[in-house]
């Protein structure tokens, strides 16, 4: 089973990814922790990847999904895989199920969290409280600007997978099990 999570920073895509994975046995694939990974041990498309953003460039989608191909190959992504992070635009969906299909592959579902913006930036604010330090990310205006990315980033994607039937809308300001049932209610759904 292979999944692409959506939603806005502090919507829970991570807490709902480290449960899929200890449930399901699925991992979890963030293109920015690759990259970083990549970049650090100075691999071919890690040299390509720094080079590329010492100079504020995007990384082009064919890297970027030759990534994730070589990532799904290993044995640890056997029983499925929760992308975070990709795709972005229309295009990248379209090469990563082109890229899925020649696997024998496919996105079984496309999970969005959607979630209160105003509650989001007030969750996320206090986020400092939990543990008495604050992010550099968690400042209201921060935050503000980066559901502005995350909106300009994923709105495009969202009529592709809900034409073809596997966007699944989820109220993310529920509680953690309430959001996680329901995300499994999806799953098992797709699966069968």
């Amino acid at each position: 089973m292979n999944i692409i999570l959506l939603g806005p920073p502090g919507a829970g895509k991570g807490t709902q990814a480290k449960r899929l994975e200890d449930s399901r046995g699925m991992k979890q694939i963030s293109t920015g922790d690759m990259l970083r990974a990549e970049v650090k041990a100075q691999s071919p498309i890690g040299v390509e990847v720094k080079a590329l953003m010492e100079k504020g460039h995007f990384v082009p989608d064919p890297i970027i999904v030759q990534m994730i191909e070589n990532r799904i190959a290993q044995p640890d992504c056997g029983k499925g895989v929760i992308l975070d992070g990709f795709p972005r635009t229309e295009s990248q969906a379209e090469i990563l199920d082109s890229m899925l299909k020649e696997q024998g592959l496919k996105i079984d579902a496309v999970v969005l969290l959607e979630v209160s913006e105003e509650a989001l930036v007030k969750r996320l604010s206090e986020r400092q409280h939990e543990d008495g330090s604050r992010r550099a990310d968690d400042h209201p205006e921060v935050i503000h600007a980066r559901l502005e990315m995350y909106r300009k980033q994923t709105a495009p994607i969202l009529p592709y997978y809900e034409q073809n039937g596997r966007l699944n809308r989820i109220d993310g300001m529920q509680d953690v099990e309430t959001v996680g049932r329901a995300i499994d209610a999806i799953l098992d759904r797709a699966g069968s």
